[in-house]
């Protein structure tokens, strides 16, 4: 496995980004009793292969992982054994992905505030794959321009029964998705006022910002733990890939805008 000094090349330099990790969901839809980000994949817990792959960057200076309150316990336990220091600070999320963002960014405002955090990368604990470079993408995009979100066009959409064909400019939205941190923080703090809840944090920064949110490619392999049989996907992933997927490979430079696409919301 690469070591963070090996990552550096895909790491944006001077930049300081937070890792935000939202793991308050449950496991409904995985047919587990239990959170689905607790489940075992590979020999570890689904979660902690996200913080594992994103903290290869020297850019991620801080980390915070949003889990259920119930699931506190059992969450310190996997992180003592299987996450590196430096520590990972744990809030208790909200009843909605938006309330989670907000506890987050809340538990990271006096960094903010302090200028020691130039952006936010806010990712989905049930999605283990996402590469190292594409958390690098999205901190140097959004760097650069303000927001960026992994995308991947939707071409096997098929026409309407009225014979409508699909837009070309269709997408899908993964996560990691990252955004300069202090119109971050004033967007959720603007929306918490106006009792909006976002549909993704992409969604709170277009209401309230104007800042440009661009769009870098994402990766198929970058699925969504959903259901029971997207663990097996994952760990043959995983071993198709000798369990290492810190090779950068999906920085790109051509990035559209995202106000010049239409998304289906965060891809399943």
């Amino acid at each position: 496995m690469s070591s963070p000094a090996s990552s550096a090349a895909f790491s944006p330099h001077g930049v300081r980004a937070a890792l935000v990790v939202l793991a308050a969901g449950d496991g409904r839809r995985a047919e587990h009793h239990t959170n689905k980000v607790l489940l075992p994949l590979a020999g570890r817990r689904v979660f902690t292969w996200s913080i594992q792959w994103a903290r290869l960057l020297p850019a991620i200076t801080h980390t915070v992982l949003v889990v259920r309150d119930e699931d506190r316990d059992v969450v310190q336990d996997v992180l003592d054994r299987e996450v590196e220091p430096p520590p990972v600070q744990m809030v208790t999320g909200g009843d909605t992905r938006h309330d989670s963002e907000l506890a987050a960014l809340t538990a990271l405002a006096t960094d903010i505030d302090a200028g020691e955090i130039d952006v936010v990368v806010i990712h989905d604990a049930a999605r283990p794959l996402a590469r190292t470079g594409l958390f690098a993408g999205v901190i140097e995009a959004a760097a650069e321009h303000g927001g960026a979100i992994p995308v991947r066009h939707q071409r096997h959409l098929t026409a309407s029964k009225d014979g409508d064909q699909p837009p070309a400019s269709v997408v899908a939205v993964q996560t990691p998705q990252a955004f300069l941190a202090r119109p971050l923080l004033d967007a959720y703090t603007r929306a918490k006022d106006d009792q909006f809840v976002g549909t993704d944090t992409a969604s709170c920064i277009e209401r309230y910002t104007d800042l440009p949110v661009w769009c870098i490619p994402g990766d198929a392999g970058n699925i969504k733990i959903t259901f029971p049989e997207d663990l097996f996907l994952a760990e043959r992933l995983l071993a198709k890939a000798h369990w290492d997927l810190s090779d950068g490979s999906s920085l790109h430079r051509e990035r559209p805008h995202l106000r010049d696409l239409r998304h289906t919301g965060e891809q399943p």
